[in-house]
């Protein structure tokens, strides 16, 4: 006999059946309410993978214009380990940007010419240049911000957003994911369902990824000759008999598999209602920008993100790859920018208009930034920036957020943070901080360990919160 049919046979199983029931309603964990007031009810994230260059949208370095192709000093540099990419480089000349920057708005924040949508709302934005983190290769920088670690397996921001507040609608899932694919040229980096996994949490708070064809979310439609009746009749049957193996193994993951197959059904009917974009106006779409039409682009996503928002979605990520500019920048860069410029500042402004932005925190920005020196040959009018997690630029938008800020700084080469850094915990620290959880009690009992989305760090950057 093994332990679980020895605890389940004993008083002790009958105590843990008892505990299950209490900690569990219809297959979904309760979760305990706000721990405070929350500012933020719900958050779109919006991800620009690959790592967008701090310095070419945000973090105006003129100085570097007097320095531009001169060698950086080493005592900028100090003893930063260099990734494979760049550090058999004889010479690291300094790069400046070949864009133009003008200050904007009442905050004067300073914005490339490559967005001059989102210089348009840079009053609502609250700029982080002060970002840093330890990571400096793709794959353990976005899931050490995504996860709070670099190694895999931990659950995903969302997946604990959802574990600590729940669902607003029973209808749909608490955490959807959309991915877009870039306009630049260059192959974009993967992205794995991890990054969206629920790790050891219950695989009920995992991400719903949404499709950009056919339909929406796989096997939304009921195949030929089967009606929702008959659909129904199957989910009865079939929950009676996940119930049946419960009383024997009293395991949650068995009480998740039946509230999934229910939340299933019930997107049947949502979903699809969610997706149809017949009643939105053509005074939308051209706000968003003529890609909005198109499902699967990144200004659909952020369209679709709103409709999600006003649903009670609690967390929606939007991916956008092709950040990646190792080489062309310049060219691949003003691709992007076209891309996602014109749908953000749309998205702020629709939140905003509709009495959303409020109450929605919008997090913007990669997983690092990129190098003020140039990898491989350095171009009249081009050049490429290899990763740099040093520095790198963030900003956020609603939810209680102050806006028009720009906090921290960066040294005369955009190499160093000189003031008021924000580590990836404390940028988490701060986000859960506004939806009203205390990032130190968000807490998940595993293998003997506990852990959180900040692990044993992290603080409250207060000065963020308006």
């Amino acid at each position: 006999m093994n332990r679980r049919h020895f605890l389940n046979h004993t008083g002790f199983g009958l105590g843990s059946a008892a505990l299950t029931s209490l900690l569990f309603r219809d297959g979904v964990a309760a979760q305990p309410a706000p721990e405070f007031a929350p500012k933020a009810k719900r958050v779109i994230y919006l991800f620009m993978h690959g790592g967008p260059s701090q310095l070419d949208l945000f973090d105006h370095k003129p100085g570097l214009r007097a320095l531009h192709g001169q060698e950086l000093p080493v005592s900028v540099r100090g003893d930063q380990r260099l990734t494979g990419m760049t550090s058999g480089q004889k010479s690291l000349p300094v790069t400046a940007s070949l864009f133009n920057f003008q200050r904007h708005g009442q905050s004067g924040a300073w914005v490339s010419e490559l967005l001059p949508h989102t210089a348009g709302i840079v009053d609502q934005l609250c700029f982080i240049r002060s970002m840093h983190t330890e990571a400096i290769n793709h794959d353990p920088a976005v899931t050490f911000l995504q996860t709070g670690s670099q190694q895999p397996g931990r659950p995903s921001f969302g997946a604990w957003a959802s574990y600590g507040l729940g669902s607003e609608n029973a209808s749909l899932p608490a955490f959807v994911v959309m991915l877009s694919r870039g306009s630049a040229a260059r192959p974009a980096d993967p992205l794995y369902a991890r990054l969206w996994g629920s790790g050891f949490l219950p695989s009920s708070h995992q991400g719903v990824a949404f499709r950009s064809s056919g339909d929406p979310v796989l096997y939304l439609s009921n195949p030929p000759g089967v009606s929702a009746a008959m659909r129904r009749d199957q989910l009865g049957a079939l929950a009676a008999l996940n119930g049946e193996a419960q009383k024997r193994e009293v395991d949650p993951e068995i009480d998740t598999r039946i509230s999934q197959y229910e939340m299933a059904f019930r997107m049947q009917t949502s979903v699809p209602g969610l997706t149809d974009m017949r009643d939105e106006s053509a005074a939308t779409f051209e706000a968003y920008g003529p890609q909005s039409r198109q499902p699967g682009t990144f200004a659909a996503n952020c369209l679709l993100a709103r409709r999600m928002a006003e649903r009670g979605v609690r967390f929606i990520q939007l991916y956008h790859r092709g950040w990646d500019q190792h080489y062309n920048l310049p060219g691949d860069l003003r691709l992007q920018c076209g891309d996602i410029d014109q749908p953000c500042a749309a998205l702020i402004k629709d939140l905003k208009q509709r009495g959303l932005l409020d109450d929605t925190l919008v997090v913007w920005g990669g997983e690092f930034g990129r190098t003020t020196y140039s990898q491989g040959k350095l171009e009249a009018a081009n050049y490429g920036r290899d990763h740099h997690g040093r520095c790198f630029t963030m900003w956020l938008a609603g939810g209680g957020v102050k806006p028009g800020l720009v906090h921290g700084e960066t040294d005369d080469f955009c190499y160093n943070v000189a003031r008021d850094p924000v580590h990836v915990h404390d940028l988490n620290a701060t986000l859960l901080h506004l939806l009203g959880i205390d990032h130190t009690r968000l807490i998940y009992r595993f293998q003997g360990r506990d852990f959180r989305l900040t692990d044993v760090h992290g603080e409250v950057v207060k000065a963020l919160l308006g």
